[in-house]
């Protein structure tokens, strides 16, 4: 039995951390070189566009007062420690289950921080055409997403999870 087979899936956080970085260096370098709400053209159809979100995904309760920052903060830490557990039950070879969880983790760890240290969300990445616009997003996001289409991917294309023998 290899190495990896042995360890369970908590080795892949190296991979929560490396987006957790990258998420924390993008909003820092967006807060401190622009203005809220201003807007660099980078290509005809992709801004960087600083705003705050004070709601979730599309700015989802973004009006409900203040209470959600609390609320989704609470979702988020759920969702995180139950993405470690599930983590140190798999083995670390089950690759597309244990890179779409540390995907997750990290995009709810990254907002979460945003939430509890701001009270909002930092987004920053605009994409558009014409009169169209996306919601602007970051890479915490970005990461969420990408694992769920993993989690969509495993569900149709996957073995069944194996946990990880204790």
């Amino acid at each position: 039995m290899s190495k990896l087979a042995q360890k369970s899936g908590l080795v892949w956080l190296w991979l929560s951390l490396l987006l957790l970085v990258a998420d924390f260096a993008s909003k820092t370098l967006v807060v401190k070189t622009m203005n809220l709400r201003e807007s660099i053209d980078i290509l005809p159809f992709f801004n960087l566009t600083y705003v705050h979100n004070y709601g979730a995904a599309f700015s989802f309760l973004s009006e409900a007062g203040g209470w959600q920052r609390w609320f989704l903060s609470v979702i988020a830490i759920s969702i995180s420690v139950l993405l470690i557990w599930w983590l140190k039950r798999l083995p670390a070879t089950n690759k597309i289950l244990c890179s779409a969880y540390s995907l997750v983790l990290a995009g709810a760890i990254g907002n979460l921080y945003d939430r509890i240290s701001h009270g909002y969300v930092i987004d920053f990445l605009h994409f558009y055409y014409e009169s169209w616009n996306f919601p602007a997003f970051n890479i915490a996001d970005s990461a969420i997403c990408i694992g769920a289409a993993l989690l969509l991917f495993d569900a149709f294309t996957g073995e069944s999870p194996k946990e990880q023998k204790a």
